[in-house]
């Protein structure tokens, strides 16, 4: 099995090898839901932390019971999720006020006997203010979580472990970030279905083997045949997104998905933790202040400026602005970026979708073959 083929293995299997044999070893592994939870503090504690997501989900008949039809089908595929038993294998879950959809999806799990052993949620501030009030909260609330895992896993977690865990999470972003540079080339070596695939992969196993993997992908992608050669060159942003098939979806109309900033992707990796000074002030300043959700209010500017960045880096010929039906922080946000791109020259596409398996697939192929058709590359 080659290095990607054994990172797609990760990506596409819930309780991976990677996580059996880590719990086989009598360690713990906590599920966490938003990139405003820090790794490095589960990584420290020796947990491994694996990201929650609703992937493989077919059917919310369960969920639909606990959440309405105007609850978004991430939230609701994340309960189906937890009814159903698909994260038995996890030791807790840590959850985060990003919405009020995964709010309610983390309040239903809860107070049902399906509930994981530890189950925590983390209160992150909706803005951020320049006085530095919000970041003291946040920083707050995390060492309210640091003592909640300390209390209930009887365990220290320690300055030294977070600063060598930081190290490690760090490498882990800087590898990302070389194969992010790669997909700027004229001729990138990689699609943007395996870029996710191995992203994701990434928040599903633990650091150190997939750096090591990641780095040997890297070595070898001199050798892989161009992924993007003549094709209309585009970038994704918008709503939770772990399923490659639909940038393949997109990819197979005739482009090359070269960027995004997507929050399993870009967003989540783009900013590194300082490794000097005190490392949980360090952790909690990156995570608090890394390229902001549309959670947050009054940072479009900033997320906007991010989006033009990656597009101008990588030679984006349109934009592709997806987001979840009933996603309202993305589908805000998409019509703001569509109105700023098209004023800007640069062509845009909102495509609402539900999350899950691609039951609308025809109907994505259709609208995307008619941007890239009106690119006209």
């Amino acid at each position: 099995m080659g290095a990607f083929e054994e990172l797609a293995e990760v990506s596409g299997t819930l309780e991976n090898s990677y996580v059996k044999a880590w719990k086989s070893q009598g360690k713990k592994v906590i599920g966490y839901v938003c990139s405003y939870v820090p790794e490095e503090i589960f990584y420290a504690a020796d947990i491994l932390p694996y990201r929650i997501t609703g992937k493989g989900v077919s059917d919310t008949a369960r969920a639909d019971a606990y959440l309405s039809r105007v609850n978004c089908s991430f939230s609701r595929c994340v309960l189906e999720a937890g009814f159903t038993g698909r994260f038995d294998f996890l030791d807790g879950a840590v959850f985060m006020n990003g919405c009020e959809h995964i709010r309610r999806a983390y309040e239903n799990w809860e107070a049902t006997d399906k509930a994981l052993p530890f189950m925590y949620m983390l209160p992150v501030p909706h803005v951020m203010d320049p006085d530095g009030d919000a970041l003291k909260w946040y920083r707050e609330e995390v060492d309210k979580l640091i003592q909640a895992v300390e209390g209930y896993f009887d365990i220290t977690i320690e300055p030294q472990n977070l600063a060598e865990a930081t190290a490690v999470c760090n490498e882990s972003r800087r590898l990302i970030r070389k194969i992010y540079d790669m997909r700027t080339k004229d001729n990138p070596p990689f699609t943007g279905a395996e870029v996710l695939t191995i992203v994701t992969a990434g928040t599903r196993m633990p650091k150190t083997e997939f750096n090591r993997i990641l780095a040997a992908i890297i070595e070898e992608a001199g050798s892989r045949k161009a992924a993007g050669e003549d094709k209309v060159r585009l970038l994704v942003a918008g709503s939770p997104m772990d399923d490659p098939d639909f940038i393949e979806n997109v990819e197979e109309m005739g482009a090359v998905v070269v960027a995004d900033t997507l929050c399993i992707g870009a967003r989540s990796n783009w900013d590194l933790v300082e490794e000097n000074g005190d490392p949980l002030e360090a952790v909690t300043h990156r995570y608090f202040h890394h390229v902001p959700c549309p959670r947050m209010a009054g940072e479009f500017q900033k997320r906007f400026d991010f989006l033009k960045k990656q597009i101008d880096r990588a030679q984006v010929d349109g934009v592709i602005l997806e987001s979840i039906k009933f996603c309202d922080y993305h589908a805000g946000d998409n019509a703001l970026y569509r109105r700023e791109l098209e004023q800007a020259g640069i062509p845009a596409l909102e495509l609402e979708r539900q999350y899950g398996p691609l039951a609308d697939a025809g109907r994505i192929r259709t609208r995307v073959q008619a941007f890239i058709e009106r690119i006209g590359r």
